[in-house]
């Protein structure tokens, strides 16, 4: 992977830069920017970043994902910049009223996850210790560890106050006091008691607010707005402690008196409803899940259901939503090692390895994007193998007893009724999908993506028919392994050569289509008339410079003959900044052709050959 700082740099550069971002979080594998104009926002630019592995647009978030490896990227930008999270600087969004709901969602839960598993992970650790006798509710050990993990789910509230203050733009201070207030021993003692409260008059219905969700992202909502409204009617030289003591006095019995019992009332229907359908068919149910868990990913519709699971976990003590989706994670796991074993690619092998580890502990996206979604097939194979484990797990009656991402490592939170049910869908889920990816989902021609149209050459007459390239510039040819770039050093965008250019034109090297015109103008892909792709990269990182001197002229879309003039560059100019200017040409479909024979040494000018295809 490239330097986690170089990365972000060039992440945040495209992307708009700082002043483009209004914020960035970042789950388990990607960062989640929101973006003043996402039409400043190069895509394609970031997807090529070594280190991206797929960028997508959801739920009103650019969203860029990295791998396991985000966090530290994370943390460099967050160095770098500071991005306002004022929600009046947050332009309306125009998407329709779901994708402003998983937008919420997305944004609240997002940045709790990792504590969320690490201490779900915990509470079902010490039910195993329990279980096998290592510890007991009677040992300090046990209660004291306990009291760590299950902190978090008592006073969750107080979490869920931070981050919705953040999306809301209130004070997060005072929502803080309001979550604590809803946990307060004396109104804790009440409920449990059965007393009857009122407030100047009003009946308060009171409730038990630890583990809940709903009421209190519902107050601090109301919060916001409530501050928005009077802190500019507030005198400023006693704003400090005015803003304050008007939300406390307002918001609180406001949350006491009708947020929290509302929320209650939807937290009701929402379990209600869900134990109504599940209970129709836990297997038709797990089947479901199973199939189409991971297309939710895809499409960022999963947070759509993060709430029924907190919600589920906090009105029953389990949840078995979590449980139905675990065998489609190991089916996408299991396809991703299946391409492993199979391909002989170099790059895909390396790929699909790491990807199908991450998988194994809970981590889909390396190999749903990197793997599974990117030859289709095998993607089919993971779901229907998730699908078939989901339906085993529903037959279990399998549920979590805290909230986690399904893997390895999380394990121990599914340790109840049902979870040797559930060990054996994730274990279905993970050799079916390694079986069916292999025997029917993937193979190496899949690579290029262009097999399936490319016509079928008899082998006596492949070795006798090659397409030439001619330099697109002037300059000394340097072999590839030796440029200073490893996403073209390694070959992983295909063979070619480099080369140190001698004049600062770029000509089109085959009679052709042109592709792509980076924004930039520092990069063009050509489609030649015989269905060569070619990427030509003028300079090394040379996309940082943000299009100075550099000058196109052909668009996209363009057809052009051999020798044509491309773009124009100031090589000084480049290398005074402080680049190198060597060119990089690139056969990016070199998996179609059954030999790319570059040259390796020497001086060409516009007219020599420079790489010769065999088909």
């Amino acid at each position: 992977m490239k330097d986690p700082k170089t990365l972000a740099q060039a992440i945040l550069t495209h992307v708009g830069g700082e002043e483009n971002v209004i914020s960035v979080v970042h789950c388990a594998t990607r960062l989640r920017f929101k973006l003043k104009d996402k039409n400043k926002a190069v895509k394609q630019t970031i997807e090529q970043l070594t280190g991206v592995i797929q960028v997508v647009e959801s739920g009103g978030q650019f969203q860029v994902v990295i791998g396991n490896e985000v966090a530290d990227v994370y943390r460099e930008l967050t160095q770098m910049m500071s991005p306002t999270e004022n929600a009046d600087e947050v332009p309306q969004e125009k998407g329709n009223v779901l994708s402003k709901a998983i937008d919420i969602i997305s944004a609240i839960f997002t940045p709790i996850l990792g504590v969320l598993a690490g201490a779900g992970i915990l509470k079902g650790l010490l039910l195993i210790f329990e279980a096998v006798g290592w510890l007991s509710e009677a040992d300090g050990t046990y209660h004291i560890l306990f009291a760590g993990a299950d902190s978090l789910f008592y006073f969750l509230p107080i979490l869920l106050a931070i981050t919705s203050a953040r999306k809301f733009g209130a004070d997060p201070y005072v929502a803080v006091v309001v979550a604590g207030a809803l946990l307060y021993p004396t109104i804790v003692d009440a409920f449990e008691s059965g007393v009857n409260w009122t407030f100047l008059g009003i009946p308060v219905v009171l409730a038990s607010y630890a583990t809940s969700v709903i009421p209190i992202i519902l107050a601090v909502y109301v919060l916001s707005h409530l501050q928005k409204f009077i802190t500019p009617r507030i005198p400023s030289s006693v704003r400090l402690f005015f803003v304050p003591l008007i939300l406390i006095s307002v918001t609180v019995p406001l949350t006491l008196l009708l947020f929290g019992p509302f929320g209650s009332m939807v937290s009701g229907w929402l379990a209600d409803g869900y134990s109504f359908l599940y209970a129709l068919s836990p297997i038709v149910a797990g089947v479901f899940i199973g199939a189409v868990w991971q297309v939710l990913v895809i499409f960022g519709l999963h947070w759509g259901l993060v709430p029924i699971m907190m919600n589920n976990l906090s009105a029953f003590g389990s949840d078995t939503l979590t449980a139905l989706i675990a065998p489609a994670v190991f089916g996408q796991a299991g396809a991703a090692l299946a391409v492993f074993f199979k391909t002989r690619v170099t790059s895909v092998k390396a790929i699909s390895g790491s990807a199908s580890l991450s998988g194994l502990f809970g981590v889909t996206e390396p190999a749903v994007y990197g793997v599974t979604l990117r030859y289709k097939k095998p993607f089919v194979m993971g779901s229907i193998a998730g699908a078939i484990g989901g339906g085993i797990v529903g037959l279990s009656g399998s549920a979590a007893i805290a909230s986690g991402l399904p893997g390895l490592a999380s394990l121990p939170i599914f340790f109840t009724d049902g979870f040797a049910g559930l060990i054996v869908a994730i274990t279905v889920a993970f050799v079916l999908a390694i079986l069916l990816t292999y025997l029917f989902g993937y193979n190496d021609r899949m690579v290029s993506g262009e097999n399936d149209q490319k016509k079928e050459v008899a082998p006596s007459e492949s070795l006798n028919k090659t397409y030439t390239l001619t330099s697109p510039l002037s300059g000394k040819v340097v072999p590839l392994s030796q440029v200073s770039d490893e996403a073209f050093s390694s070959g992983a965008l295909g063979e070619g050569v480099g080369i140190k250019p001698h004049e600062g034109n770029l000509f089109a090297p085959a009679d052709g289509v042109v592709q792509t015109v980076f924004p930039t103008h520092h990069a063009y892909g050509l489609q030649s008339d015989d269905g060569v792709e070619v990427l030509m990269h003028i300079g090394i990182d040379t996309v940082q410079l943000d299009g100075a001197h550099f000058q196109a002229h052909v668009k996209q879309g363009a057809h052009v003959k051999q020798g044509t003039l491309l773009a124009t560059f100031d090589i000084e100019a480049i290398e005074k900044a402080g680049y190198d200017a060597t060119t990089v040409v690139v056969v990016t479909n070199s998996k179609a052709y059954l030999d790319v024979v570059p040259a390796d040494s020497g001086t060409v000018t516009g007219n020599d050959r420079l790489v010769e295809i065999m088909i």
